[in-house]
Formats: structure tokens, sequence, C-alpha cells
């Protein structure tokens, strides 16, 4: 038997929001972002549902070659390039996409004869300061990989700092200003916005788009809610209880007595704690659902388990569903308790957690 914890999958869910994506884009091709394995959700998993989409973005060159090696013939394109020159050979085999951000790459693209030809973004730092070449070394980076024989295609790209401050109107106005200008007047193809300069910035949109967390079903907006954008929840993370214990007023519950009862109540014990991926620094008051009901975590979370408050739900016992995140408990909601992102949440999952479709 094993435990009740699992991260239930939802592909529909993933389709769907890779429509979303569509209509706020119709124009652009998509480059779906299925990182950090999907930020969770698995690798192939996540690829079959997105399969509509024309491009896949991700760091780890062994999934790339995996998704190749399961038949995926879409641009694959690794967000941080090559690291050595043996990497470039399995790009070329793979007919694998990269990035281009700093001279040691062009070095080693120059220093390798090959008969295959590669597919480049050349990436900009238009204020980010993370990954790209300045302004000042851009228009020589883009002439070098025009010069050299083993360039196929060249995409311009970047990666905006603030697209998802809802707050201010000009979150992206200085870097799209700075890569206008970089990228100049030339007929080249070009990749700006990510999940949040879709659904805000239409001028952003450009030939291709980079949507990561909105397909998962998360709000890459800090004053908007998945549902108020139409996004659907791709994991529901759910357990159960498996113990339940009756609390005196000033008993403790959990490691340090973090929480104390006030009053006679009851707690459940629940499935999964932070070796499972759930957030350690929850606070007490931290959402949950018990049997489809609101309640809250209280006391510290314990490596395999939690306690949840069933002072409202009395008719909850051992055997009881549990949703820690996911339908109709927003992953958002549960990270902004923990003073955390969604992302982080969904990225977190332990390997040890059983995934199902």
């Amino acid at each position: 038997m094993s435990r009740p914890i699992q991260a239930l999958i939802d592909p529909a869910a993933l389709e769907h929001n890779l429509a979303i994506v569509r209509r706020h884009a119709p124009r652009s091709r998509v480059m779906a972002v299925i990182k950090a394995d999907a930020y969770g959700h698995g690798l192939l998993r996540a690829a079959e549902a997105l399969a509509e989409a024309e491009g896949f973005a991700l760091l780890e060159l062994d999934a790339a070659v995996r998704l190749r090696e399961a038949g995926y013939r879409q641009t694959i394109l690794l967000l941080e390039g090559f690291f050595d020159v043996d990497e470039l050979r399995w790009i070329e085999q793979c007919h694998l996409s990269t990035v281009v951000h700093h001279p040691e790459q062009l070095a080693m693209l120059e220093a390798v004869r090959r008969r295959a030809t590669l597919d480049v973004f050349l990436k900009l730092n238009s204020g980010m300061n993370r990954l790209g070449f300045t302004p000042q070394e851009f228009p020589a980076a883009l002439e070098r990989l025009k010069a050299n024989p083993a360039v196929r295609q060249i995409t311009l790209m970047t990666h905006f700092a603030c697209a998802d401050e809802s707050d201010r109107n000009d979150s992206i106005t200085a870097q799209l200003q700075c890569f206008n200008l970089a990228a100049g007047g030339r007929n080249t193809p070009r990749s700006l916005a990510n999940s949040a300069a879709i659904l805000r910035f239409p001028e952003a949109h450009a030939d291709w788009v980079r949507p990561g967390i909105m397909l998962y079903g998360s709000s890459p907006l800090a004053h908007t809610t998945a549902e108020q954008l139409g996004l659907q929840p791709a994991m529901t993370v759910s357990s159960r209880i498996i113990s339940v214990q009756t609390l005196r007023p000033s008993d403790g519950a959990g490691y340090g007595y973090a929480f104390r009862a006030d009053r006679s109540m009851r707690v459940g014990i629940v499935a999964g704690g932070y070796a499972d991926g759930y957030p350690r620094h929850a606070p007490t008051g931290t959402p949950v659902l018990v049997k489809g009901r609101r309640t809250r975590v209280v006391g510290r979370i314990s490596m395999d388990m939690l306690h949840v408050d069933l002072s409202e739900i009395e008719d909850a016992g051992v055997g009881s569903p549990v949703t820690l995140w996911g339908r109709g408990m927003p992953v958002d909601e549960v990270a902004q308790a923990a003073g955390t992102l969604g992302y982080e949440l969904l990225c977190a999952i332990a390997p040890r957690m059983q995934r199902v479709t």
C-alpha cells in the first residue's frame, strides 16, 4: 500500500491553459516552457498534453534528448544554452535549438566544425541583468553568428523582469525600448513575452511567446487570480486524514508546540509534509480543504505529516479526503500564506510523491 498523498495531473487543464495562451497571442508561435520536469508535472506527461505547441523550452540537455527520443519534432530550445563542446555535439545530433548569451558560447560555436546547422536564439540583457549580451555587445555578437556557416536561423530574444507587476503600466517599457533599439529594423524572428507579458502586453508578443507558469494554472500576476484569468489548475495535491486527536484548552500540537488550543478542539493528522514538497514554513492559518470544506493548517509542518483544524468539520475523521492545493484550493493562495510563490510549490514536489493522471 502506498501513502495516500498524491499529485493528480490533469492533461485537459494543460490543454485548456494552452488555449488561453492562443487566445491572447493568436499570431505568435508558442514555446511552452517545460523546465524543471514541467514545473513538477512530469516532462513527458506535460509534453503530451501540450503537443500542439510549436516548441518546447527547458534547461536540461538530457530532458531535451528524451523529448526527441519520444518522437517530438517541435523546436526544442535550451534556455541556458550549452556549457561545453560535447553538449554542442548532442545539440547538433538531436536537432535542438540553443540560446547563446555569452562570448564563450560564441567561441565554442566558432571552434567546432560541423556539417549540420544550428538554430540559435541570441539573448539580449535588456535590463534584468541575469543572462544575455549587453546592448553594446549585442551587434557584434549578432554579426559573429551571421558569419558562422554552422548557424542556420537566428532569433533575437530577451526576458522581462517586471512584466508581472500589474500596478505598473510601464513595467516593460524600458526593456522593450532597449530590445527594439538593439534589434533595429532587422527582419529577424523575435521572442520576448513570458506568461505575464502574454496576458498584459500584446506589443511584446512578437514571433514566439514563452508561456510558463500560466500553462500549469497558476497566475503570473500578483493581483489577479488564476480563476479570474480563466486558467485551470493542472495539479491537485491530495491526501487523507490518518489520525484524529482531541485537544484540551492550552494543549500543544506538533513540534515546539507552535500551536496551542484556546478551547477544546479536534485536529486531523494528514499524510503529507515537507519531505513531500509541502512548504515547511507554512504557518498556522494556511488554507486547506477537508471533505471539500475550507479549514486551516495548525502548528509546524513535520517531515511526513501536518495538522489541520477540524473544529467546524464535525463529520471529518480518519480517511477523510484532504486537498492541499489544486482544484478548489488555488496553489497561489497556499503559497501566499506560506510567504512564497506558486512556482516554488509546484516545482518542489518530491520524487517520493506519486503522480497520477
